[in-house]
């Protein structure tokens, strides 16, 4: 009779010992399972629609343009990349920019490619893909110029567009460094041509602007320092992992073999 609480108490580890190794082989098996990759769903499922319905706001050139027949642009180049590597139909859903959010939550659009920039507080509703392009700011110098980086001001003049981004950026490193001057422009252009003709050591500008500018004048071989970054990501329904997952595989895969950065180059 004085055995049976050691029985007891024996059975009990027994029992907690083997409840313990389940527990381990099903979480061993959990992880090793997450790990082992596994095809997404076929385009019909991804796309049930039988296309890629992108949603942009047609009316800010060069990313996207609208014509009396079709449209035109970056966004609009890249959108028909991702739909060919994906391999389904592409159709443009021309909105306004206030109604692209909407248009995404209501299933009117499958994805939206329009200058979006990354809005974490949008997190819950929206996944956005890796960044296909930054439009932050971009300090511009000339070769010859002994400022190349933000930290190069003290001393030297500053070309900017006044009451731009660039000028309030500006104005947050007055306070970090010693002294320099701010040059403000009316105009990015202006302040870069402060920058190629030696009226300022360097100028710092959107990098879409910058872009835009140094197709106009192809000489012009300056030094390009990003500063900020404001990053344009494509946007899928959080509730959509699968569609999310596919887009940003293409997408990376046209970042891959230099498709997006030539895309980029023709249009900036």
């Amino acid at each position: 009779m004085a055995a049976s609480p050691w029985r007891s108490v024996i059975l009990t580890l027994i029992v907690a010992a083997a409840v313990w190794l389940w527990a381990l082989v099903g979480a061993l098996y959990a992880i090793r399972w997450s790990a082992v990759p596994r095809p997404l769903p076929p385009v019909r499922v991804l796309f049930p629609y039988g296309e890629m319905r992108v949603g942009v706001d047609a009316s800010y050139p060069p990313f996207a343009v609208a014509t009396a027949d079709d449209m035109f642009g970056l966004e609009i180049d890249l959108a028909r990349a991702l739909a060919a590597d994906i391999g389904v139909p592409v159709r443009f859903v021309n909105l306004g920019f206030d109604g692209l959010y909407d248009a995404l939550r209501t299933d009117q659009v499958d994805v939206l490619i329009s200058a979006l920039i990354v809005d974490p507080s949008r997190g819950d509703a929206v996944a956005y893909s890796q960044p296909y392009f930054n439009a932050g700011q971009v300090l511009v110098s000339s070769e010859g110029s002994p400022v190349h980086e933000m930290a190069d001001l003290p001393d030297h003049r500053l070309a900017v567009e006044f009451g731009s981004q660039g000028q309030t950026e500006a104005e947050r490193w007055l306070r970090r460094l010693l002294p320099f001057t701010v040059l403000p422009y009316e105009l990015p252009e202006y302040a870069l041509d402060a920058a190629r003709l030696g009226e300022a050591e360097a100028a710092l500008v959107e990098n879409v602007a910058a872009r835009l500018y140094l197709r106009q004048h192809p000489a012009w071989q300056p030094t390009i320092t990003e500063v900020t970054v404001v990053p344009f990501a494509i946007a899928t329904r959080a509730n959509r992992p699968d569609r999310a997952a596919v887009i940003d595989a293409a997408l990376e895969s046209l970042m891959l073999d230099g498709s997006l950065e030539a895309l980029i180059r023709r249009y900036l």
